[in-house]
């Protein structure tokens, strides 16, 4: 032990061009229109939220949509790209496991690993490309001033060769259409950070600069929308960080719509409940759904599959336009 750390240029990384991925470009979902009162739409809540985007987007106000990378996953990427292309989402953020899907969809036409079985040897997360391609990208892009999201949106559109399937990448999307793309990273808890090519204070200073385009955004959210999904600690910590922010610089935060969409169900999470309360813990029912309305606007938390969900809110969302 010499209280300094292990050496990370002693790890082991493998090609993930041969990696069986639970999540392909075949199985993405085709955005398409629900039929109306389909069963499948979990929650009349989702019109009334549907409504207030369209509202917002009608009087030039904002819509951040932050998530998890279960979006990703669960093959809703081309959703969320389409409402960036109907010019509804003004501002798309996620943590930096969104980052990495999204990354590895665009050069591999797949991505998520057996993370039970690549536990087992230490193999899980030790991708050579994933790894390397996008700590280069962030280490260079920081270098050019740049923050996380566009050094990766940077580096894909540099490399159209080394990304076949960039028309899948929400962050390549989002550049395109010149609207900000943000990631906010937790050291440690992402699989670049386990390559030896991993570049901490790159990584960190680059989702710093993004947290600050983030606070310009949510600073601008008055008559806005600001929609979570399923991200349960960093949305939740990151928006309330945002608002509370741009508040303290006095600007007009106060007239919002937010919803929170996830599996999770709270019941009545506009009840008053104390912390003996397991709800009380669960943070986006105070940092999305309730603190942030306490003086106005509304919020709304939306149980359902994403699988589910998103179609809904987007089927609801064209009717209105």
């Amino acid at each position: 032990m010499n209280g300094k750390g292990l050496d990370f240029s002693k790890i082991k990384t493998y090609s993930a061009r041969n990696r069986h991925n639970l999540v392909t470009v075949e199985n993405v979902m085709q955005p398409c229109l629900m039929p109306e009162g389909s069963p499948s739409n979990p929650n009349p809540a989702i019109e009334e939220v549907a409504r207030a985007v369209v509202k917002a987007r009608q009087n030039s106000r904002p819509v951040i949509w932050f998530m998890g990378a279960h979006v990703i996953k669960r093959g809703l990427s081309l959703y969320v790209i389409d409402l960036i292309d109907r010019g509804i989402l003004t501002h798309v953020a996620g943590n930096g496991a969104v980052s990495i899907h999204d990354f590895e969809l665009a050069y591999l036409g797949g991505t998520s690993e057996h993370v039970p079985t690549a536990i087992e040897d230490g193999s899980f997360g030790m991708w050579e490309e994933t790894g390397l391609w996008m700590n280069t990208a962030i280490k260079e892009g920081y270098s050019l001033g740049l923050g996380y999201g566009e050094s990766l949106a940077h580096y894909i559109g540099s490399h159209p060769g080394d990304f076949p399937f960039s028309d899948y990448s929400v962050t390549a999307r989002a550049a395109q259409s010149s609207i900000p793309v943000t990631f906010h990273i937790t050291i440690g808890t992402d699989i670049i950070h386990q390559h030896p090519s991993a570049d901490f204070e790159s990584l960190g200073g680059a989702s710093g600069r993004d947290f600050r385009i983030l606070c310009e955004s949510v600073s601008q959210l008055d008559k806005g929308v600001f929609l979570n999904f399923g991200s349960a600690v960093t949305g939740a910590e990151v928006f309330l960080k945002a608002l509370s922010i741009s508040r303290n610089l006095g600007f007009p935060t106060y007239e919002i719509t937010t919803a929170n969409f996830d599996l999770v169900d709270l019941g009545n999470y506009r009840s008053n409940i104390d912390d003996n309360h397991p709800h009380y813990y669960y943070r986006p029912r105070k940092n999305i759904v309730n603190r942030p309305t306490s003086q106005g606007g509304a919020g709304y938390h939306i149980t359902g599959d994403h699988r589910d969900t998103i179609p809904a809110l987007y089927s609801h969302i064209l009717r209105m336009l």
